[in-house]
């Protein structure tokens, strides 16, 4: 027992030495790091005196460098603008100089102009002197004449007149045989080798259509009972059917060619399905319409293409197309479009110009017969507001404004066009014209040769292409005749409208000739 209370006992004392020590030893650590930290901020304090001592330092001499910097560059600015200050005293000397030469100019222009105004009233004087002298002299020589000075220039410009009339005449004559001698050699040439180069074949359209039947019995079939179906394919289709005692056929008669071929295609159709009946027929026209829309537009893309054009407007392409079905004196309207695009770019690579452009203007120059049934006006108008919305070139547009002379051709190419026009219309078997219509125009042609004063008789020849005019010739001399032919000429060219062209030949000892274009 008594052990382990020695035990217990040296236990507690030693925990109390180990505590004891352990206390001790803490003590003198801390002192240590005491001493140690004040050590360092001792130092710390040491080297932040010297970086500010430093810093103190480099300030002032970059404080001194600055102000040496700007010393000298305070010195250059007053250097400079001392220098200014000497250029300018020195542009202010060189103007007073300049101003003083300015005034002495002054000075001596008005002693010229004060000069120039004497000598100015002196002249004018001189001139009122000479004008009484002429005035003197002009009423003494009206006196010695015995003619007034009115009298005597209305007898000299009568004189100069009937004189230089001969002259004229005869400069005229002159120079037309001397222009035709290689102008009109020049021309034909141009022509015949355009017309060589393109020929196409003549196919004059008519106003009807026949059908052919495959027995007589389709007629009654045709008109069906009292008439109805007759009547209800007239109404939709605006075409007449004469059905008379030609066997197996049936004739399609109208002035509109697109009506007419769609009454063709319906009524073929009709006879194929064998259906025939006011409901049917409507059903076929509907379709056989909307087929031939299709087939007005592949005929404008073929003519295009076959001229070798684009860049046209889809709505432009269809109006093209609907030419095929348009003519004027049995011509096809389309077919007439491409002979006079394809003789207008042969003239036009004959002469240097723009070939794709005169096609272009050739293809379009009847553009509004197209439509011209549709809406007021005539087919040059509406082809120009055709042309001017579709956004064509300007020489296209005033090639259809003038191919029928309405207005004056502004280029080469409007004139190229006219004149293939003029070649595609007036070539034979080209159009068909009526009787009436042709002797009419020979009566008019032979009234305007014998309303000139001189001419003894006109005879219109070769279909109204030539007029030959027998002048007087106790009346008429040989330079006259030139005159009449060209008198002739413009009157034809003003008062009638006629294909082609019509040559004017007046008749004395020697003959004269004209072309009216």
């Amino acid at each position: 027992m008594e052990q382990m209370t020695l035990s217990i006992l040296l236990l507690i004392f030693g925990l109390l030495i180990g505590f004891i020590v352990s206390f001790i030893l803490n003590y003198f650590r801390e002192t240590n790091a005491s001493r140690k930290a004040e050590a360092i901020i001792n130092q710390a304090k040491k080297d932040a005196e010297k970086v500010k001592r430093d810093a103190i330092l480099e300030q002032k001499e970059e404080a001194h460098k600055l102000k040496m910097d700007t010393e000298k560059e305070i010195k250059e600015k007053k250097d400079e603008l001392k220098e200014s200050e000497k250029r300018l005293l020195q542009r202010e000397e060189n103007m007073d100089k300049r101003d003083e030469l300015y005034q002495k100019r002054e000075s001596a222009l008005d002693e010229r102009e004060a000069k120039l105004s004497e000598r100015q009233t002196e002249i004018q004087e001189e001139k009122s002197k000479v004008e009484e002298i002429k005035k003197e002299q002009l009423d003494l020589l009206q006196k010695i004449s015995g003619f007034s000075k009115e009298k005597a220039k209305d007898m000299v410009m009568s004189q100069v007149r009937d004189a230089m009339s001969k002259e004229i005449s005869q400069y005229i004559r002159e120079q037309e045989n001397e222009a035709k001698l290689t102008v009109d050699k020049k021309a034909r040439e141009m022509i015949v080798s355009s017309m060589q180069k393109y020929a196409a074949d003549i196919a004059s359209d008519q106003t009807v259509t026949v059908v052919d039947l495959p027995n007589d019995e389709m007629k009654g079939r045709i008109i069906g009972r009292e008439g109805r179906n007759i009547r209800t394919i007239e109404a939709i289709t605006g075409v007449d059917l004469i059905i008379d005692d030609t066997p197996e056929a049936v004739v399609l008669s109208s002035f509109d060619p697109l009506r007419r071929e769609i009454a063709r295609v319906t009524l073929e159709s009709l006879i194929k399905d064998g259906r025939i009946h006011p409901t049917r027929i409507e059903e076929l026209y509907d379709k056989v319409s909307k087929e031939m829309k299709q087939k007005i537009v592949e005929y404008g893309q073929d003519a295009t293409f076959r001229l070798g054009l684009t860049k046209f407007e889809p709505e432009l392409i269809e109006i093209i197309g609907k030419l095929h079905f348009r003519t004027s004196y049995g011509q096809n309207a389309l077919q007439h479009s491409l002979e006079v695009a394809e003789l207008s770019g042969l003239l036009a690579g004959e002469m240097g110009e723009n070939v794709t452009l005169a096609k272009r203007a050739g293809l379009l120059h009847d553009i509004g017969k197209a439509i011209d049934h549709e809406m007021e006006g005539s087919h040059v108008d509406i082809g120009v507001d055709l042309a001017k919305k579709y956004h064509e070139n300007e020489v296209v547009i005033n090639a259809i404004a003038s191919h029928h002379g309405d207005t004056e051709a502004k280029s080469v190419i409007a004139t190229i066009v006219s004149i293939a026009d003029a070649l595609s219309a007036s070539r034979p078997g080209a159009r068909n014209d009526s009787l009436e219509n042709y002797i009419k125009r020979l009566s008019q042609l032979e009234e305007v040769g014998n309303d000139i004063q001189g001419v003894e008789k006109t005879f219109a020849v070769q279909a109204g292409r030539e007029l030959r005019v027998i002048v007087k010739p106790e009346e008429v001399d040989d330079l006259e005749a030139h005159k009449i032919a060209r008198d002739v000429k413009e009157k034809i060219e003003e008062t009638m409208k006629y294909p082609g062209t019509i040559k004017i030949t007046v008749v004395r000892e020697t003959r004269a000739q004209e072309e009216a274009k």
